[in-house]
């Protein structure tokens, strides 16, 4: 499936179009509704307090209730938003925001609204074409989990297997250790009191995949294809598979992975240090990443920048509504990205 995400932050409705979605795919729109609710803003004091009800409304694509192969077309309104914030500093490039680099890259004609189609709130449709296909996934026994791994250096359990990640979902805060979480938060509630923010990590897992998808080329390679829908996602700075930069600190006798062959006649690994990868082709085992997160760059502190209509040097002090941490909000996106990245190699 190919996907297409169009609309801005501040505009009447963004959304999303996914191409090649196989005929007849029945829609489980709780399923739907459930990863998009994950998302949402304005839950609680560790979000922003928009509010959107980021109901889908399809244009195209279905008819009672199953894929038509034709275009899937969906859209969600902007119903809670406040362009009157941005007017004071539409020619003032905010540090850390793509501003100044779409300034450039568009000529100055970009919608600056709330980032305009740089924003996060793009990510909305974004998980609407993941959680289709996590359905299609599903039908291949095929499951894509996450949960937050770090927040501001303090860190979560590490993922285990599938069944440890089930009950993060219906979290509001998804970690694995509850303790750790509110460590956490804790950490995000003090940045927000400070009008600062944080960063963190969110570890994922897909677990299914067979052996042999992929391939060492450029375009074909395993982690090249993650990354590429992962650096897609807002906010995404760093992308590792298995263990990461702590390979840095291993000898080869603690980084390989040693194989056996269990009770089915099946190869398995005893550890899983490569992340499910070897070689850009997968090897059976559950092909675990995580992607470092940024922390959100609109803080109202006061900061330098540039005057781009004037072109001199100016001092910003940002309003509005904003995430202290956008980490928490992600782990759905990034479970969408893995479903449609996973999509990709499986040539479906």
């Amino acid at each position: 499936m190919r996907y297409s995400i169009f609309g801005e932050s501040h505009g009447p409705a963004i959304g999303v179009v996914l191409e090649d979605v196989p005929a007849g795919l029945e829609l489980d729109w709780e399923a739907i509704r459930f990863d998009l609710a994950r998302r949402a803003p304005g839950k609680n004091a560790l979000t922003t307090a928009r509010r959107e009800a980021d109901e889908p409304r399809v244009l195209s694509g279905v008819f009672e209730g199953r894929a038509t192969g034709a275009p899937l077309c969906a859209v969600i309104e902007n119903t809670d938003i406040r362009s009157q914030d941005y007017s004071r500093t539409k020619d003032l490039a905010r540090p850390g925001h793509a501003d100044y680099a779409a300034h450039v890259r568009y000529h100055g004609f970009q919608d600056y609204r709330g980032g305009g189609h740089f924003s996060g709130r793009l990510t909305a449709p974004l998980v609407f074409a993941g959680a289709v296909a996590k359905q299609l996934l599903a039908q291949r026994g095929i499951r894509v989990g996450a949960h937050i791994s770090s927040v501001y250096g303090v860190n979560d359990d590490a993922l285990e297997d599938w069944d440890s990640l089930r009950s993060c979902a219906a979290k509001d805060f998804p970690v694995l250790n509850d303790e750790k979480g509110a460590e956490m938060q804790q950490a995000i509630l003090e940045a927000k009191n400070e009008q600062d923010s944080v960063g963190g990590s969110i570890e994922c897992g897909v677990f299914g995949l067979p052996a042999g998808l992929g391939a060492p080329d450029f375009g074909r390679n395993a982690e090249g294809i993650f990354s590429q829908y992962l650096f897609a996602v807002p906010a995404v700075k760093a992308v590792a598979f298995g263990a990461g930069t702590a390979f840095s600190l291993m000898r080869g006798s603690e980084a390989n992975d040693p194989l056996f062959v269990d009770e089915d006649g099946s190869v398995k690994a005893e550890q899983n240090c490569a992340g499910g990868i070897n070689g850009g082709i997968t090897n059976g085992m559950p092909l675990v990443f995580e992607v470092t997160m940024r922390p959100t760059p609109s803080i109202a502190r006061r900061q330098f920048t540039v005057d781009l209509a004037r072109c001199r040097n100016a001092e910003l002090e940002l309003t509005g509504r904003h995430d202290p941490c956008v980490v928490p909000r992600a782990v759905p996106v990034i479970e969408a990205a893995a479903a449609l990245a996973s999509c990709e190699l499986l040539g479906i």
